[in-house]
């Protein structure tokens, strides 16, 4: 990817684990955007107390050649922003624009998503569960969520699959995984030490490991066989706070599941009889 075809503005927004300095970087570019595309590196170094030689590492990090194509790349940003009427605004007192800039973040979250899915590994993954004698999906914290969902969507296709909210569990029965089987482990830093845990034992036991993560490099995707990258856009509606988002690690499963359907030859009969064990506990009306 060359750098005129890159997004200074999502990559700030998407990017895990920066320095003290480069997190300052950050915070000032995203609360002050009219104002970041104008400034000399020098300019902004000063504004965000750190210095020049952190501004070009910052740039680097992100991937570009310079910090004169990381600004150009920022002001075509914040221009398409402009030009479509959206802002980083969220209020109840203009629920109308609120709105939109919420949807517009929300739609290109999922689009960089979608974007960033590496063709071979999503074919790999695909076989991989279809063939799985057992399939566990672990996360932590609000990402649990992502992880039951899966469990119910997989689980109506006719495979074997778990998962618990209670760690315990989730790292017990990762010990009892065997090769064949699979672990999918779901994740936005990619940095917690339970999750790390269950990796290694289900890669010690021979079974194939996938994450779901927003970096790539992280402690968690270095344990994986397969990794799938989500990008996140809650910095540009919280103005640098941080709130991950499960949209886009949902749309990942989400994914998975609808190349996984036609593959299953009696996937379809799956979900026909869950519907009718279900069918006595729905209202008809």
């Amino acid at each position: 990817m060359t750098d005129s075809s890159k997004s200074a503005l999502s990559l700030i927004s998407t990017h895990q684990g920066y320095s003290e300095s480069e997190q300052r970087i950050v915070d000032y570019i995203l609360e002050h955007q009219s104002e970041a595309p104008r400034l000399t590196a020098a300019q902004l170094s000063r504004a965000a107390a750190t210095s020049e030689a952190t501004v070009s590492r910052f740039c680097r990090k992100l991937g570009f050649g310079s910090f004169r194509s990381f600004q150009f790349s920022l002001a075509r940003d914040l221009e398409s922003q402009r030009n479509e009427g959206l802002t980083d605004e969220v209020s109840l007192d203009n629920m109308e624009q609120s709105l939109k800039n919420i949807l517009a973040a929300k739609v290109s979250e999922l689009n960089a998503t979608i974007d960033g899915i590496d063709h071979d590994t999503l074919a790999a993954v695909v076989h991989a569960l279809k063939n799985a004698g057992v399939i566990e999906f672990a996360a932590v914290g609000n990402t649990n969520a992502v992880a039951l969902d899966a469990t119910f969507k997989f689980s109506q296709l006719g495979l074997r699959c778990m998962a618990s909210t209670i760690s315990e569990t989730s790292i017990g029965f990762a010990l009892t995984l065997r090769p064949g089987d699979v672990i999918v482990l779901i994740s936005n830093s990619g940095k917690s030490r339970r999750l790390n845990r269950m990796a290694k034992a289900a890669r010690d036991c021979g079974a194939t490991v996938v994450v779901i993560s927003s970096d790539s490099k992280s402690p968690l995707a270095r344990l994986a066989d397969y990794t799938f990258n989500t990008v996140n856009h809650e910095a540009l509606l919280t103005t640098g706070d941080f709130a991950f988002s499960k949209m886009s690690a949902t749309m990942i499963i989400e994914v998975i599941y609808n190349f996984l359907l036609p593959e299953i030859e009696d996937a379809r009969e799956h979900i026909s009889y869950y519907e009718e064990l279900i069918q006595p506990d729905k209202v008809v009306e």
